[in-house]
Parts: C-alpha cells; sequence; structure tokens
C-alpha cells in the first residue's frame, strides 16, 4: 500500500495485494453463500456489478453535500450524479428488477457487488484506512417477513470466523456505536491490528427495501408478504491493510 499523492486518503496498492483482495472477494462470497445455504438451502446467491456513478436521487438523504463527490452540472439538463458512497442503491435496483422480472425472483435470495466507493473522509493518518477511495463487499440478502430464521444471528459467528481466518489476528463481535436509520440492529466484526480494534464489517437488518411479493393461494387468490433485508457490509482494503499487519508480525 502506497501513498503517492500529497493528499491524505488516497493510496495505491501492489500487484500482491490486488491478488490478496480478488482472493478475498473469491473466498468472502463462498463463505456467505455457504452459511446462508446451510441455514436454507433455498437460498440464490447473484452477484452483479453497477457503475460507480449513480443519480444523486437514489443516494440516501443522510449522505449531504459534505459527504459525497458531486459530478458538475454543466447544464440544466444534466442528470444529477454522485460517485456512490455504498454500493447499496444500485444493489437495491437490481433486486427491484429481479422481483419485477418474468418469472419473478423469489426470496430468499441474495445479490451482492465487490467494488469501490467514494466518501469525503476528514484527512487522516493511512493507518485508520479512512480513506476517500476504498474497496467495499456488499451482500444484500432479501427474505420474507414469516421466516422462522433469525438469519442476523445466524451471520454473525461465521463473518467473526472469516475474517479473523482471513486476517490472521483476534477478531471480536460488538454491537455497532451508530446504529444507521435504516437499520434494526447493527453488530460489528473488529479485529485487533495492535494498534487499535479496527471496524472490518458490519451485519445489519436493513428496514429500507419497501418492497413485498405475492404468493398465489391454493384456493385461489394470493398472499402479500413484506421482504426483510440482512446485509453484510465488509472492507475489504481494511482486510488487506490487517493481512499485511499480521504478515509483519509473522
Amino acid at each position: 500500500m502506497l501513498s503517492l499523492y500529497n493528499a491524505n486518503g488516497l493510496v495505491a496498492w501492489t500487484a500482491r495485494e490486488i491478488r490478496l483482495r480478488e482472493m478475498m472477494i473469491a473466498h468472502f462470497s463462498a463463505e456467505v453463500t455457504d452459511f446462508l445455504k446451510a441455514a436454507n438451502p433455498a437460498w440464490d446467491v447473484r452477484r452483479v456489478e453497477a457503475p460507480e456513478l449513480v443519480p444523486r436521487e437514489l443516494i440516501s438523504a443522510a449522505y449531504g453535500p459534505e459527504d459525497v463527490f458531486l459530478q458538475q452540472q454543466l447544464s440544466p439538463h444534466d442528470v444529477e450524479l454522485v460517485l456512490r458512497p455504498e454500493t447499496t442503491p444500485a444493489t437495491y435496483a437490481y433486486m427491484r428488477h429481479l422481483l419485477a422480472s418474468h418469472p419473478p425472483a423469489r426470496p430468499p435470495f441474495c445479490v451482492w457487488q465487490a467494488g469501490k466507493s467514494f466518501r469525503r473522509e476528514q484527512d487522516q493518518a493511512t493507518k485508520h484506512m479512512r480513506l476517500k477511495e476504498f474497496w467495499q463487499m456488499e451482500f444484500q440478502c432479501a427474505f420474507t417477513a414469516d421466516t422462522a430464521n433469525d438469519y442476523h444471528a445466524a451471520a454473525l459467528e461465521p463473518v467473526r470466523r472469516m475474517i479473523g481466518a482471513m486476517t490472521g489476528l483476534p477478531s471480536r463481535i460488538v454491537p455497532s456505536d451508530r446504529l444507521p436509520a435504516y437499520s434494526e440492529i447493527t453488530m460489528d466484526v473488529e479485529v485487533d491490528n495492535g494498534d487499535k480494534w479496527m471496524e472490518i464489517a458490519s451485519i445489519s437488518r436493513r428496514t429500507d427495501f419497501p418492497q413485498t411479493v405475492s404468493f398465489p393461494l391454493k384456493g385461489g387468490g394470493t398472499r402479500e408478504l413484506a421482504v426483510k433485508v440482512l446485509e453484510i457490509a465488509i472492507g475489504l482494503d481494511r482486510c488487506v491493510y490487517c493481512w499485511n499487519v499480521a504478515d509483519g508480525m509473522r
């Protein structure tokens, strides 16, 4: 990891670190698929890749002008675009597409992305890993509200184990110190990198996917069920950083 510019929060990655990140993406996606299917074999897990530029109207109002990088509008007809602060809006758009397809997708299904996100972070030392351009991996797992499975609880220990094993550092699960407005509950996975306990991943039960699905009844008619979302978000740059720290201890 190299700081080549005279600007905090912008780093370059070496070929070795890129290979490591790509290996983590493959491993994490396989692990998440395995524990979802262990909880319920019906899970359908799909990957999608969306543009890093998204319409501003799709971004949560919680991100103000001080948080995001906005495209300069050169004419009144330009769509207001923003470099995405997270992958969620595009993933949600694809999930709505799946639900509206013919035949429609049926929960439980999971859509995930791995790619860059961008935020106007305050300038801090690189060891805090609050980057302005960073790699993020997010799983949005949709299920019906009537399920008897507690997917949030079921995800905590598998995510902790895979993060701890991949970074090679002590790991723990703690309640998030900031509950997002969209979440009923958020738990964080942290690792001890020798400098501090660093947040690496978060597991949330989201409430901001206002969709329902219709299921036909045997006697005729349909039954409407609300869709809930389990989110597993992983900071890939922080995983690579912590792996480097652990590698230096070996």
